[in-house]
């Protein structure tokens, strides 16, 4: 880790900070840190791995020597936090901030850190922490075509003040140009800078277990960008096999077995080691498949480590959990999970608690583990490069079933492989699959990137703060500077939307023609996809006279997603060892709510159902998105939290209610919870609402939900 001693200082152009790094930079990096130089913006779009954020290093060190401030933004808090840290080593601590919603560390530092909606929601609302502002990264910005939250970045480059500075970094895009001319019609001069050529050389493979000599086969998937005939011929071994069976039948049905099947996982650890090709990530679209995985191999006798590398492993986790109660502890199931690490294998995904993720990453980044079985989440952005990336299934479920990987996804996955400075090439490795031919793999592993494509459509909140800073026409100037109209076929398409979300405004009060209500105003300071809801709850007073674990569970309506929970019979509580069975009364729960709050929870949630019910009437009048409805499963057991119930007596409720929900589901609902009843104490006009919002916030963040937030 390089380190700069404070204060930043710069001499002619970027010697000082060249000088000091451990490598010279890439021509990419150089022609990167030349526009910065020139004062330009810059568009960067490379694979991942290649070093795109040094420019955005560079970016930093050059708007800091300036005497200017720089925010560095990301789409997810664990790539804030994991940032935050790289630059406190960088810089020192009193001099970099973090904002992520839930955590406010050193917000006026010169460097702040913060997820991409902090930074819209500061210029929404023209924060005074804007001032002196130099240079703004944007990282990840292919998130720009995120269905649900691609607009934020849209919203940032629009509404900046024109003197910042853009760093933009991107994985690998099609029409990265088409992007950079949209970048230079809103802010000015950007330079477009395209680096295709990976740092390290990346080998595609396909592997597949043979049955008539049990062997585990790792062929080349392409050759020369073609694919490997090796591949083809088991291809047409599987037509030939299944010449002749009915169109329904199924690799598991009777008749004879097909002549390859997938390799084992056991099996493909074992290849990949006799290969020298660990560590290795695999990818797997199911995080019960992902624990499933460690379980299975740990008990299959896989042993990754030696007695050093486990005591290592041992001591990184004990501090990470040290202050975590044994109950705690147990109800996550804690020595199982450490006995997985010991071995040298891991699962990463969002349902495990973040400090449990972020023990693995730590461990995995020290060269402790070999092998992580993870979600796609792990592809977005974290710090974990790996030997090799393995690809267990080659589709995936979305919102149309089950579909193969696009061309985006598979570089998306697979630049993980290959560790500058350790590994002289990556590998990537599809695993044989009856859904998926050999040729296929190919054909998606050779295709080029996608083009990236807007997913921007006005908001309520945006309507209002539109209103409260500019004039019709010059809001629907904004709005036709977006990549959304930029790239729309149809004129003004989304100024027609922005008409439609104003009448609904207008007719709940919000706006009166092109003037702000104070209704209006309160929406202003909310920021949610559901922001109206929230709004319209606190003016039908929802949230009036509630204590503030009431509070906290009537508000978790609006955050929680039913779909994460799942209704398995005769399924154990939320430790491996089904600490707490779903099924039991309320009482022996403790959920220290008693009957009143209960009932109390259920009053009020039935009257935040009406005002949606409500607010989709009007929507569905008006031609608009239907706001997503609450759904009030969590409240209970988000109450009870709020309370002061154990961890484990949160857990039992949440499955009682709702049915097993992750450790890491709980938590991270939880947090937004509090960062959703943090603005409605900003929000709220009553001061005894606003006071028992604020209270909520301080019960919350507790306990296991607290662990890994970062501190002044």
């Amino acid at each position: 880790m390089t380190v700069f001693p404070w204060p930043v200082t710069t001499t002619d152009e970027d010697s000082d900070f060249v000088t000091r790094l451990p490598f010279p930079p890439d021509g990419f990096q150089r022609a990167a840190f030349a526009a910065i130089d020139a004062d330009h913006s810059v568009l960067v779009s490379a694979p991942t791995g290649s070093g795109k954020t040094l420019v955005a290093a560079y970016a930093i060190h050059r708007a800091l020597g300036a005497g200017g401030k720089a925010f560095y933004t990301t789409p997810l808090k664990a790539l804030s936090n994991q940032k935050y840290g790289e630059l406190v080593a960088t810089y020192g601590k009193e001099h970099v901030g973090l904002l992520t919603g839930d955590t406010a560390v050193r917000p006026d530092a010169p460097m702040v850190v913060m997820t991409t909606e902090v930074l819209r929601n500061m210029l929404l609302a023209g924060s005074d922490l804007l001032g002196g502002l130099h240079t703004v990264v944007l990282d990840e910005v292919h998130f720009i075509q995120d269905p649900y939250r691609g607009g934020v970045w849209e919203e940032v480059l629009v509404l900046s003040p024109p003197e910042v500075r853009f760093v933009c970094l991107s994985a690998t895009v099609n029409n990265a140009n088409e992007l950079g001319a949209w970048l230079r019609s809103v802010r000015g001069t950007t330079e477009v800078i395209v680096e295709r050529h990976r740092p390290i050389v990346l080998r595609h493979h396909f592997a597949a277990h043979r049955r008539e000599d049990s062997e585990t086969l790792l062929l080349p998937l392409l050759v020369n960008g073609k694919p490997g005939n090796e591949g083809v011929r088991i291809d047409q071994a599987v037509r030939r096999s299944l010449q002749g069976r009915p169109p329904q039948w199924q690799p598991r049905g009777r008749g004879p077995r097909l002549p390859y099947r997938a390799p084992l996982r056991t099996e493909l650890i074992t290849a990949l080691k006799s290969e020298e090709m660990l560590p290795a990530i695999v990818f797997i679209f199911s995080r019960a498949a992902c624990d499933e995985a460690v379980r299975q191999v740990v008990r299959d006798g896989v042993r990754l480590t030696d007695g050093s590398e486990r005591a290592a492993i041992r001591q990184i986790s004990e501090r990470r959990v040290e202050t975590l109660s044994d109950d705690d502890l147990g109800v996550l199931g804690y020595d199982d999970w450490l006995e997985g690490l010991e071995c040298g294998v891991a699962a990463h995904h969002a349902g495990l608690v973040p400090v449990f993720r972020e023990t693995v990453e730590e461990c995995f980044a020290a060269g402790l583990l070999q092998v992580v079985f993870a979600t796609e989440t792990l592809s977005l952005g974290i710090n974990m490069p790996a030997r090799s990336v393995v690809i267990e299934r080659f589709t995936k479920y979305g919102g149309a079933g089950r579909a193969t990987l696009t061309s985006g996804e598979y570089l998306q996955l697979t630049g993980r492989a290959g560790r500058r400075g350790l590994d002289e090439e990556g590998h990537a490795v599809v695993l044989w699959s009856a859904e998926t031919t050999f040729s296929e793999a190919a054909r998606v592993a050779s295709a080029p990137p996608p083009d990236l494509r807007s997913s921007f459509r006005p908001t309520y909140n945006l309507a209002v703060n539109l209103a409260s800073r500019f004039d019709r026409e010059m809001a629907d100037q904004v709005l036709r500077r977006s990549f959304a109209q930029w790239q729309a076929q149809r004129a003004d398409l989304l100024t027609i939307q922005l008409s439609h979300r104003v009448a609904v405004l207008e007719a709940l009060g919000y706006l009166q023609g092109w003037s702000l209500t104070p209704a209006g105003h309160r929406l202003s300071r909310i920021y949610h996809e559901s922001d109206l809801l929230v709004a319209e709850a606190l003016a039908a007073g929802v949230f009036t006279g509630a204590d503030p674990s009431v509070l906290a569970g009537v508000v978790s309506g609006v955050v929680f997603e039913p779909r994460r929970a799942r209704r398995l019979a005769g399924h154990g509580g939320p430790g491996p060892r089904g600490a707490v069975r779903r099924g039991r009364r309320k009482g022996p729960l403790a959920d220290r709510l008693g009957e009143k709050r209960v009932a109390e929870l259920e009053r009020r949630g039935a009257a935040l159902e009406q005002v949606a019910e409500r607010i989709r009437a009007i929507e569905e009048l008006h031609l608009v998105p239907r706001t997503r409805h609450p759904s009030s499963g969590l409240a209970t057991a988000v109450s009870a939290w709020a309370r002061g119930a154990s961890f484990e007596t949160a857990l039992g409720v949440a499955a009682r209610d709702v049915g097993d929900l992750a450790p890491g589901d709980f938590v991270r609902t939880v947090k937004s919870v509090a960062d959703l009843v943090q603005q409605v104490a900003h929000a709220a006009t009553d001061p005894e609402t606003a006071a028992s919002a604020r209270s909520a916030v301080a019960l919350l963040l507790r306990g296991v939900v607290a662990v890994g937030l970062p501190t002044p």
